[in-house]
């Protein structure tokens, strides 16, 4: 039967490529052994979903367990009505019972078509009535809030003494963010801050990335299936742009099968990982539009925004990092630090937050190409003067992250270059004050560094040409652009400070220097 890469809902394992759960959570079995309640928090698509149905069947079918994953995302609709929110909640419950077990093995309150309406209840007469221990995940519960998400905490706590006879021997609470991070004021604006209502928890589980490993095991099962090889250069390319992120493995894989060498003879290279790639990221899909939406959160546009700007992190509780990384956002480096998640995020955050000021540039013609479609560099230097004094300071206005308003203008106005078929690549680290940036359009590749002058600083015209030295090295070229934005307070107007000049770096290089 053909097998596809999935990038929508769960996987099935009899039309999907997927990697065995056991293998993401070894620890898993031991804890249900030892009659433990956890929870398990993943950013969205990472496999959670698929990987607790999978082991819930798992389980069942070792004749051990009975074992189901239900959901309480019906429940959010109602996050100051307890009773109607658990009514809903139960309904779900009995449908998804109805669909993942055999009958001898669902509780027979649902025959007799009088089952309990609260969620406590509903578990006590089950486990109490159930042929074998029960075992219960419950997805989406961080979709809960408020006085429902409370309700339904205090009653798992409260049945938990009395497991396994007269309560469930496991539950699993399963979402996006650990337990003391679940909303529970209105509107959803404070947290938990705490595990109680269910510390009983006894561990926290993330489920991680897909290892270089698990991404050639993965490819390796298409190419099995098919004959289309994926090159080990190729394998190796896809996961360093994803880090393992699962649904982004799956999407370039996807892309690449399904649409760029959809003939299986093709041989899969880098060059198609990275088309794939660009085709995700000027496309942004589901995931990556859901992104969008994290970035406009206070806690973490204070960590993301300075992270941008190559600035210091500053006094940020532990708690937002925690959040970040947990949300799959960011990870941690070699060395305990923090940083994007992976190369594509690096790319679709900027752009992302550029969108608004990016769609405002639809009147800027493209003067920088020569008649025969090639990139002028220097036509390009004069059409960035003429918009960045015709349209900087309004523009900053439109940029939801303000700190970081010039860089976001500088690349909207990029974008726009690279849209006829080039591309941009961004570095920036916590901590080095700069954004460096990478424009390939045809073979002209320029190298550029943005720096921001702030009050009280000296001019940073001296450290940053050491530091253009070091990229435009590592680029193997010559020349490049050395953009600073003065942010000091009473300065003249944009269009009147705007000014170019040649400067010399200590390795040699011919540096435009421009200053906004």
């Amino acid at each position: 039967m053909t097998k596809w890469f999935n990038t929508a809902g769960p996987c099935k394992p009899d039309i999907h490529y997927t990697l065995p759960t056991t293998e993401r959570l070894p620890e898993l079995k031991r804890l249900i052994d030892q009659q433990n309640y956890f929870v398990i928090h993943a950013p969205r698509q990472t496999g959670k979903t698929t990987a607790m149905l999978t082991l819930a069947q798992e389980l069942t079918a070792s004749g051990k367990y009975t074992a189901v994953m239900v959901s309480a995302e019906v429940g959010s609709a109602f996050p100051d009505q307890p009773e109607v929110a658990e009514r809903r909640i139960l309904d779900a419950w009995q449908d998804a019972i109805d669909c993942w077990l055999p009958t001898e093995l669902q509780p027979p309150f649902l025959t007799n078509g009088n089952p309990p309406q609260r969620i406590g209840s509903f578990l006590k007469s089950w486990a109490e009535t159930s042929q074998r221990p029960l075992v219960v995940f419950i997805d989406e519960i961080d979709s809960l809030q408020n006085q429902t998400l409370i309700t339904v905490l205090r009653q798992l706590r409260d049945g938990f003494p009395r497991r396994p006879q007269s309560f469930p021997q496991c539950v699993a609470l399963i979402g996006m963010r650990d337990v003391r991070d679940y909303k529970v004021a209105a509107g959803g604006s404070d947290r938990l801050n705490t595990s109680s209502p269910f510390n009983i928890k006894v561990e926290s589980i993330t489920l991680s990335n897909f290892t270089l490993k698990d991404v050639t095991t993965l490819y390796k099962q298409h190419t099995q299936a098919t004959g289309q090889i994926f090159t080990p250069e190729a394998i190796n390319h896809a996961y360093y742009l994803t880090q393992g992120q699962p649904w982004l493995v799956n999407a370039i894989a996807r892309q690449v099968t399904e649409y760029l060498a959809e003939d299986v003879n093709i041989p899969i290279t880098v060059d198609l990982i990275n088309q794939a790639k660009d085709i995700l990221i000027q496309r942004q899909d589901t995931h990556l539009d859901s992104l969008a939406e994290r970035l406009r959160e206070d806690r973490v546009k204070a960590i993301i925004q300075p992270m941008l700007a190559g600035e210091d992190l500053g006094n940020v509780p532990d708690d937002d990092l925690r959040y970040v990384l947990d949300l799959g956002l960011c990870k941690r480096d070699r060395g305990g630090g923090i940083e994007i998640a992976n190369p594509i995020y690096k790319e679709v955050f900027p752009k992302t937050l550029a969108n608004v000021t990016i769609a405002s540039l639809t009147s800027v013609q493209p003067t920088w190409l020569t008649p025969t479609g090639k990139l002028d560099a220097v036509a390009l230097l004069n059409s960035f003067l003429d918009f960045w004094r015709q349209h900087g300071e309004p523009l900053f206005k439109s940029t939801p992250y303000p700190e970081i308003a010039p860089h976001l203008v500088l690349m909207a106005f990029l974008h726009r270059v690279v849209n006829g078929g080039g591309s941009l690549e961004r570095e920036y680290a916590i901590g080095s004050g700069r954004m460096d940036i990478c424009l390939r359009y045809g073979d002209v590749v320029l190298g550029m560094e943005l720096k921001v002058w702030k009050q009280g600083k000296p001019d940073p015209l001296p450290k940053a040409l050491v530091q253009l030295d070091k990229y435009l090295s590592g680029l193997n070229l010559d020349t490049g652009w050395l953009v600073i934005f003065d942010r000091r307070p009473d300065l003249p107007p944009i269009s009147d400070r705007t000014t170019t000049e040649i400067a010399m770096s200590p390795q040699g290089r011919n540096i435009t220097v421009i200053r906004g």
